[in-house]
């Protein structure tokens, strides 16, 4: 079984490779010796080394305490989310599932061969409590790929103890810089061995700053892309929110191919965008449950006890979680199926060979302003619909397709944001809070039919409904707050600056 801990390290050059004295840095009452150890770490990647390209390193290592499997994920600049499993002669599946979205079928492969003759020191406290592990590491490595190649260097490593304050790590650079130490200029022992080992490494040139309107799309699009990517081993792991990101990322991409279909070619992109859509969906299944639980119980929480009559917040609690573990399970299917893996591997063919239409050389102020422009006008008719209608389910369902519109108005806005500036800053900042006010009544239109179909159940059962019908009275409460909200939030929008 596979475990998880936050690592947050800084690395440091020094001409003469040593470790200044760092008694009294931050509270620190004596420098420890533990020794020399011998490490010996194994790193694979795909032949075209797709997960350094993404900053992911992978290793078998043997020596010191904590031999096994290592997969790193980077969280800031220098703290990372380790996954470690116990050593075996194969990648273990738990780890290499959480590479699957990068690797897909490609092989994983010995690509580097690390081995370090780490001199350990432990900051410790004045109670012997652990500070910070500091470490001279001679570094010898190898190119296991290609023509070879070997690279050895020396560097000071210092990793913060479990739970330690990272304003101790300033305190300790400070008498590193001091001491005439430096910054590291590579992130990783793994970065700068297939830099010194070998050619530049795949898509580590930069890339060209965005002119026309459809370099613009595509920067957005891959940018999405990357957070599918990034979000996927999250969704595995269970982390929380990474389901939300994830899909609000899948949402975000479909947008764009359908508001910009003048500058990528929507006989390529619409196919794309139905998966999106499928995967948006898949993603949804049991949260979008958990969440209207949470909503409803919290509302629960309001009542007085004296209003609260029957076994409401136990059958509440158990409808939320009936579904969570199934779900859970289901969604990480869809993420090893090959329908999935075949969606990205045709994004990265899109965004390797862009379907660009008619308008994508086009000027990105003129071409990006009039595809936003279209999609405003839109949730304009869309919201103005909505007003019309008296209150009921028609006015309901009116709402939440401008609702729906105006989340797509924001994404386009969000794109926009490079070539347009200020004024498509203003307007996702504008469609953000008419989604957020629309998406309030959308959650209580689902609310009051979920708590119709519960109070049936508990009726059926012999409780009482009057707690369910009292929330359902909240509820219409809050739709119709929502509604007499909208006019004037519509007003304020729509007096703003435009694109």
């Amino acid at each position: 079984m596979a475990d998880a801990k936050r690592e947050i390290e800084r690395k440091y050059e020094s001409d003469d490779s040593g470790l200044p004295d760092l008694t009294g840095v931050g509270g620190v009452a004596n420098v420890l010796d533990k020794g020399l150890v011998e490490l010996d770490a194994t790193y694979y990647d795909t032949a075209d080394e797709r997960l350094a390209a993404a900053a992911l390193t992978l290793r078998h290592r043997t020596g010191g305490s904590d031999a096994g499997w290592h997969l790193k994920f980077p969280v800031a600049p220098g703290v990372r989310d380790e996954i470690r499993a116990p050593l075996s002669d194969t990648v273990p599946d738990e780890i290499a599932a959480l590479v699957r979205s990068r690797v897909r079928h490609t092989e994983l492969v010995p690509l580097v061969r690390l081995r370090s003759a780490r001199d350990v020191r432990h900051l410790v406290d004045a109670d012997g409590a652990l500070l910070a592990e500091a470490s001279v590491d001679t570094v010898t490595a190898e190119r296991l790929s290609g023509a070879g190649g070997t690279a050895q260097w020396t560097e000071i490593e210092v990793e913060l103890a479990d739970d330690g304050d990272p304003a101790f790590l300033d305190k300790v650079e400070k008498r590193l810089r001091k001491a005439g130490v430096r910054r590291s200029k590579s992130p990783s022992k793994l970065a700068r061995a297939l830099e010194q080992t070998g050619g530049p490494r795949p898509g580590s040139g930069r890339r060209a700053k965005p002119v026309t309107a459809g370099d613009h799309v595509l920067a957005y699009v891959r940018e999405q892309r990357e957070a599918i990517l990034g979000y996927d081993p999250g969704v595995r792991r269970d982390v929380p929110d990474s389901v939300h990101q994830m899909r609000v990322a899948t949402r975000r991409m479909r947008s764009t191919f359908r508001t910009f279909g003048t500058v990528l070619d929507r006989t390529v992109t619409d196919p794309i965008a139905d998966e999106l859509k499928w995967l948006a969906g898949e993603l949804g299944v049991g949260r979008d449950q958990e969440v209207l639980a949470e909503r409803l119980i919290a509302l629960l929480d309001t009542l007085p006890p004296a209003l609260v009559s029957g076994p409401v917040h136990k059958r509440l609690t158990t409808w939320a979680t009936a579904k969570h573990d199934s779900a859970r399970g289901h969604v990480v299917g869809v993420l090893d199926s090959d329908r999935y893996l075949a969606l990205l591997d045709t994004l990265d063919a899109v965004l390797a060979e862009p379907p660009l239409g008619k308008k994508a050389a086009g000027k990105p102020e003129k071409v990006i302003a009039e595809a936003v422009r279209k999609d405003l006008a839109k949730v304009s008719r869309l919201v103005t619909e909505a007003l019309d209608q008296p209150p009921g389910e028609q006015r309901d369902t009116a709402i939440h397709e401008a609702r729906k519109k105006a989340k797509r108005t924001r994404y386009a806005g969000e794109a926009a944001i490079p070539a347009l500036g200020g004024p498509a800053r203003s307007l996702a900042k504008s469609m953000k809070s008419l989604t957020s006010l629309l998406g309030e009544h959308q959650d209580s239109v689902m609310a009051r039919l979920t708590l119709r179909e519960l109070s049936a159940v508990a009726h059926a059962a012999g409780e009482s409904a009057f707690t369910y019908g009292l929330l359902y009275g909240r509820e219409e409460a809050a739709a119709a707050a929502v509604e007499a909200e909208l006019p004037g939030l519509w007003r304020e929008i729509t007096a703003g600056p435009s694109v």
